[in-house]
């Protein structure tokens, strides 16, 4: 059996697109609804375009007539309440957004135009489309709704052009029919050298406009095409075909006398004379015929397997049921078909699988198309790349770059962006009233990095790494505390050890020299602890000086407030002893009985308990413990001892400058005693040095950081320390060592008697 058409065209009017149809259901020039003049020839299926199906569906459907569609997919179609005898031979298109999209982050483009058709299927395009750009961060520049009616069509023409014209985006999506708008002012466009890049689908069939445009504004398009097998033996077919092969074909026999300027003749206007010795359809330019199968042309290809597979299958049914007689005709109606194709699934001979049933109906792959215009006519479509949405996401593209041409002057791979990319070092700053692709690119913060291009956030280095230069990175920081071979450390420490190793000296001179008037005077047992204690002073700086422990962190303040405490008690017991001194006359005062027993010296025990309680309750309720500062110096995670409780601290330092202050002051009222070896002068300006050296170091302390912090108190306690020596030590040193004269008993008397003779002639 073989199957055979009638051939209806369609009018783009709304008054005469019923015309044809009419005709054709009722088999008369002037239709009769509901009445049919053909009984022995009935279609048993319609494959029409999409727009005929949406206005001649409801038609159809009183009769139960399938209606397969050879246009693109459309979801108002594919509504089987409303069109249930409608079938659509396309695949989805609802990967077509992700499959620009995806083109689009290849090339890196994030600032887009679009021109879409104002149908029910451009905007649904348009719906996906957004949220695809949206997830992806890609900008829309300018949205324009094409009409599907020409109505202002010149206004509208003017107004893209323009719009396009000031855009400055360098890609422009474009997703319409040949038939709409767009395609309608497609002879104007020549005039639009925008140089732009279109990306569009094969819907919308630019390449078969007639004329002839030399750089062409197009040039360069990339086309979302549905992928398909090549059909074998079809491109053979178009290389021989001719209308002497198929003289039955008065269609053929027209194309041919129109596209090789033949001479027509005989009855049916199916004779063709003085046609080229060489005509065939490959000979044609493509705009005059396209060798390529289209969409339509593979829909249509399917379409009339579907019918041929449906019939088949309701012939055998038939057969079944009912046998013949032979010669005789099965008949059947159209709506039979109906179970048969809406369950049909076959693989046409092209190796494809065609599945009518809408909702086991495939997503479309696609095929990007590059078109090329040369002079002359000369375009082509090359295949540069394929979109499929059944691979694994990150590799459902792939494009051979190296075969795209791009649009006239574009030697490179165009760039499509508001705003250029900020570098590692910057974020985005947004710029108001723009889009989110459109920025200004600030330099990040201290510490903190952008490892990426367009950041929208700077990112903070942890406490234990610091910003690169750049910064583009986080750099661990160095371990740092004031060491030994640190230049400041050893500074330090060297002082340290020089100023222990004098006192030891002074204290070995004091002990040579026990028995000289000097050092009996000045009470010569509490210069010895003074001393001693001195030297521990020196000492006690060296635990500040290394690498911070648990032990050192406890022994540094410990120590230091003992030893001091210990040092500035026996300064006050000296001055207390030298005021005693003076200030007992009578032989049987009570006062003199303290002087005697020593009375003076239980001072400097008692003074080191209440210190030593004071650091007991500190060990005992917040002790030191080993700490980090990783901000107070760039680059560099500071080890150091954290006083634990701050408030325990000042405790021990206060009552340290309490007895500092009360030695002063004992010190200041003694001052002017009359004596040879009255020390109270010198204890004043020791304990003056002290305070002073203290009471600077509580300012400069707190502003400072990290390892200067320990340097500031390392010195003030070998600042302090040395004070001490050297005011109460070092005019006795001199006496003992340079003038020993001054200390011997002798001397001594002639002193006084020189002095008594002075107030005598003074009197006289």
């Amino acid at each position: 059996m073989t199957l055979g058409f009638d051939l209806y065209n369609v009018m783009h009017s709304e008054v005469r697109m019923m015309e044809n149809p009419f005709i054709w259901l009722a088999g008369l020039e002037k239709d009769v609804p509901n009445y049919t003049c053909r009984k022995q020839s009935k279609s048993v299926a319609v494959i029409s375009g999409t727009s005929f199906s949406v206005q001649m569906g409801t038609l159809l459907e009183l009769y139960k007539i399938p209606q397969l569609t050879l246009g693109s997919f459309e979801l108002l179609l594919s509504d089987s309440g409303q069109f249930p005898s409608l079938y659509q031979m396309a695949p989805k298109d609802t990967s077509l957004a992700l499959g620009m999209v995806s083109l689009m982050l290849h090339f890196s483009w994030t600032w887009v135009g679009l021109a879409i058709s104002e149908l029910p299927k451009g905007i649904l395009f348009m719906s996906d489309l957004k949220v695809e750009l949206q997830k992806n961060g890609i900008c829309v520049d300018f949205v324009e709704l094409i009409p599907a009616t020409q109505e202002s069509h010149i206004s509208l023409k003017k107004r893209f052009h323009i719009k396009i014209l000031k855009s400055s985006t360098n890609m422009v999506i474009i997703f319409c029919d040949t038939d709409s708008l767009i395609g309608v002012s497609f002879p104007t466009w020549e005039r639009v050298k925008t140089w732009k890049v279109w990306v569009t689908t094969s819907q919308w069939d630019f390449a078969s406009a007639e004329k002839h445009i030399l750089l062409h504004s197009f040039h360069g398009t990339l086309i979302f095409s549905h992928h398909r097998s090549e059909i074998s033996g079809f491109r053979n077919f178009l290389w021989t075909v001719n209308p002497s092969k198929y003289p039955e074909d008065i269609y053929l026999s027209r194309f041919w006398s129109l596209a090789f300027d033949c001479s027509v003749s005989g009855a049916s206007c199916n004779t063709l004379q003085n046609c080229p010795l060489n005509a065939s359809l490959e000979s044609l330019p493509p705009h005059r015929f396209d060798m390529a199968m289209s969409n339509g042309s593979y829909n249509i290809y399917n379409a009339v397997y579907a019918v041929a597979h449906s019939v088949h299958e309701m012939l055998l049914q038939e057969l079944e049921m009912q046998p013949v007689s032979n010669g005789a005709r099965v008949a059947f109606s159209p709506w039979q078909l109906h179970p048969i194709l809406k369950n049909l699934q076959f693989t046409n001979p092209a190796g494809n699988l065609v599945n009518l049933d809408q909702k086991r109906k495939l997503e479309a792959e696609y095929d990007i198309l590059n078109f090329w215009d040369f002079p002359y006519g000369v375009r082509h479509k090359v295949k540069v790349g394929q979109f499929s949405p059944y691979v694994p996401y990150g590799q459902q593209l792939s494009l051979s770059e190296n075969l795209i041409e791009w649009a006239t002057g574009i030697t490179e791979t165009p760039r499509s962006i508001c705003s250029e990319s900020c570098s590692l070092g910057f974020r985005k700053t947004p710029l108001e009233g723009k889009p989110t692709c459109c920025f200004d690119c600030t330099p990040c913060t201290e510490n903190e990095i952008s490892n990426q291009t367009n950041m929208d956030q700077c990112v903070k280095c942890p406490d234990h790494q610091y910003a690169s230069t750049e910064p583009d990175h986080c750099l661990h920081k160095a371990v740092a505390f004031l060491a030994y071979d640190d230049p400041l450390g050893m500074t330090l420490v060297c002082t340290a050890l020089c100023f222990s190793v004098l006192t030891a000296v002074v204290l070995g001179v004091f002990v040579k020299h026990r028995d000289t008037p000097i050092v009996k005077a000045n009470n010569r047992c509490l210069s010895y602890i003074l001393l001693i204690t001195l030297i521990f002073c020196f000492l006690c700086s060296l635990l500040f000086i290394g690498r911070p422990n648990t032990i050192t962190c406890v022994l540094r303040q410990t120590t230091f407030g003992v030893v001091f405490t210990v040092a500035v008690s026996t300064v006050l017991a000296k001055t207390i002893t030298v005021v005693l001194a003076f200030k007992v006359t009578a032989p049987g005062r009570r006062m003199r009985h303290w002087l005697l027993s020593g009375a003076p010296n239980s001072i400097i025990p008692i003074c080191s308990l209440i210190q030593l309680a004071l650091c007991a309750i500190w060990l005992g309720t917040s002790p030191p413990f080993v700490d980090t500062d990783a901000h107070s110096e760039h680059g560099h995670i500071i080890l150091l001892c954290n006083k634990g409780s701050v408030t325990a601290f000042y405790c021990v330092l206060g009552y340290l400058g309490s007895l500092a202050l009360a030695s002063f002051t004992v010190a200041f009222l003694a001052r002017n005693l009359p004596d040879t070896f009255n020390e109270a002068k010198f204890l004043t300006f020791s304990m003056l040095v002290f305070c002073s050296v203290w009471v600077t170091f509580l300012p400069v302390y707190h502003s400072t950081k990290g390892k200067v912090m320990v340097a500031v108190e390392v010195f003030s306690i070998l600042a302090s320390s040395a004070g001490l020596l050297s005011c109460i030590f070092v005019s006795k040193c001199y006496i003992i060592l340079l003038r020993p004269e001054n200390n011997a008993l002798k001397g001594l008397r002639d002193r006084i008697a020189s002095k008594e003779s002075d107030v005598l002639k003074s009197s006289s």
